[in-house]
């Protein structure tokens, strides 16, 4: 295992405890000049003159005091979800509030070579975007462990009236849901995996399968607390520090950490039809899926809530063992038949969802069998189950205990996300699933579903194609075997250059490029208002240095497992 190098190899020690506070920092200083500093001298200097205020001396031996440097700590922090790169920081700082991560920042920027600093909620990310090299990483969910009492956090506060949540940045999606249950409210946009954090999906985008209505979780935002890479911490809005506000939502974590939102809630229903349609032809599943997204307003024509789409590729059905939590082995053999009798590379289906409340259940089955006469699914291939909200919202946690029994939850996970353009999903289609993937029989879900561009703001960060429509695209696929990566890394390549050769215009969502080109061209037209905002908001590019936009003085870089 290569590990990244780093230009800070020792670590942040532990301190005496019986120190006088000026000591404590004087040694603090001239200690840790190994692992922060090139030059000792300088802050040894500046130790023994007194020439740091009291006030600062007792901060910084508080914050101190906060990081763990032991190699357990560090090793866990050296990780993520995708298990293909590692990078080992120097030490993690457990935050019992925003103040301590400013804090952190403020103590990188007094330092001659400042350390990188990254935010880590659940360490979703694929590609080393959490990570900090030879730097120090927040443990985010600290945050929630010093504030909880008897089993409940605090750092959530529910506005029954003017219908929005507070929630801190290190809070699941999960307990968000709980949360706000209990006012009869629930956010209007989730994304299928509720065990990650807030401040998380927000520096991305969080999109979902309501998103077609109501946009991503970052349109669904009122205002945010950010500690910028200047060790401010600033209250911003669509009307205060906008241009703050609407960089740090899926700004990628780097202009700020996001230690608060105020997030939009609405009436949350009691139950749900999930629905599935299996088609076998791109073509109809794509027209069906674009009618379904014309249905957005709430409540009104009777379409569904929620609208995803999956592709099934021939030999993932046809052979081997299935499973699956919604369909019973019945129904995956009618699937296999219909992919044998069809001779279709792929099968297609549209995951859809309608909301009910207990007294609107008869209405809600009749709107729904109407709704159906309108599409194109190959007939007797619609499934239907009636689950709670609750149920619904959380079925990948399900079956992520269930991947975590089998043992296939902690392995490589390649994945690559796209938003491809409405007017090449068709040849996007023909050149990825039925050329490129087509003998193939991956391990995981492949997502495909449209959104309407009109339901995001384009003064966020992030980056999607000029089309008014475009398709989600998740190939989100696990190495369970010897030689899974490499194969997984080949074919995720030869969808990049084939896209790039046929100009397809797609752009990544949780986007990796290994080049500063690679992100001037992700970023287009908004690369020159990002890079200007990256000066003013985190000058000496310290935050997330894992996104590998930027790189900050003497910063490692994540290395390949």
């Amino acid at each position: 295992m290569q590990l990244a190098n780093s230009s800070h190899p020792a670590s942040v020690p532990t301190l005496c405890n019986n120190m006088s506070a000026r000591a404590y920092l004087a040694s603090f200083l001239i200690v840790t000049t190994s692992v922060f500093l090139s030059t000792t001298s300088h802050l040894h200097t500046l130790a023994t003159a007194g020439a740091f205020p009291d006030d600062d001396d007792i901060f910084a031996v508080d914050i101190v005091s906060k990081i763990r440097t032991d190699r357990n700590s560090t090793i866990k922090a050296s990780m993520d979800f995708g298990h293909i790169v590692e990078a080992i920081p120097n030490g993690v700082l457990h935050p019992t509030s925003p103040n301590d991560i400013a804090a952190l920042i403020r103590l990188s920027l007094s330092q001659p070579k400042p350390f990188t600093v990254a935010p880590r909620g659940q360490g979703h990310s694929a590609r080393g975007q959490a990570l900090a090299p030879g730097g120090v990483v927040v443990d985010m969910r600290s945050l929630n462990d010093h504030h909880r009492v008897v089993g409940r956090c605090c750092r959530m506060n529910v506005s029954a009236h003017e219908l929005w949540v507070d929630v801190g940045g290190e809070q699941l999606w999960i307990d968000v849901l709980h949360t706000t249950l209990e006012h009869g409210l629930a956010p209007r946009v989730w994304t299928d995996y509720l065990h990650i954090t807030v401040g998380g999906t927000l520096s991305n985008g969080g999109i979902g399968g309501q998103a077609f209505r109501h946009g991503p979780q970052i349109s669904n935002v009122h205002e945010l607390d950010v500690v910028t890479g200047t060790g401010e911490m600033i209250s911003c809005s669509p009307d205060k520090n906008s241009d703050l506000f609407f960089a740090a939502l899926g700004g990628l974590g780097q202009f700020g950490v996001i230690t608060r939102a105020r997030i939009a809630l609405e009436r949350a229903p009691k139950r749900v039809l999930w629905v599935r349609l299996a088609y076998s032809d791109v073509q109809s599943f794509t027209s069906d899926q674009e009618l379904l997204i014309s249905k957005r307003s709430a409540g009104g024509s009777g379409g569904f809530d929620c609208i995803e789409g999956q592709v099934q590729l021939n030999r993932t059905l046809t052979e081997g063992r299935r499973s699956s939590s919604f369909f019973a082995p019945s129904e995956l053999d009618q699937l296999a038949n219909l992919a044998i009798g069809t001779g279709s590379a792929a099968i297609y289906y549209i995951e859809g969802a309608m909301y009910y409340h207990d007294d609107t259940a008869s209405s809600s089955s009749v709107k729904l069998e109407t709704l159906l006469e309108e599409l194109s699914f190959v007939p007797g291939h619609a499934f239907v189950r009636d689950v709670s909200y609750v149920d619904f919202l959380d079925r990948v946690g399900r079956d992520e205990q269930k991947l975590r029994s089998a043992g296939v939850w902690d392995v490589p996970h390649p994945w690559l996300n796209l938003f491809v353009p409405r007017s090449r999903i068709v040849d996007f289609d023909a050149g990825v699933f039925k050329s490129i993937l087509k003998d193939t029989k991956p391990v995981g879900l492949v997502l495909m579903y449209p959104m309407n561009k009109d339901r995001w703001d384009d003064r966020m960060t992030t980056a999607t194609p000029d089309e008014d429509v475009f398709y989600a695209v998740g190939l989100l696929r696990s190495a369970v075997a010897a030689g899974d990566l490499e194969q997984l890394e080949r074919e995720n390549a030869a969808i990049l250059e084939f896209c790039h050769r046929e100009g397809i215009g797609c752009k990544q969502y949780l986007p990796s490029h290994a080049s500063r080109d690679g992100w001037r061209r992700h970023f287009g037209e908004k690369w020159s208002r990002f890079a200007a905002l990256k000066r003013k908001y985190d000058p000496l590019a310290i935050l997330s240095p894992g996104q590998g936009i930027f790189s900050a003085a003497g910063a490692g870089r994540p290395s390949r497992l």
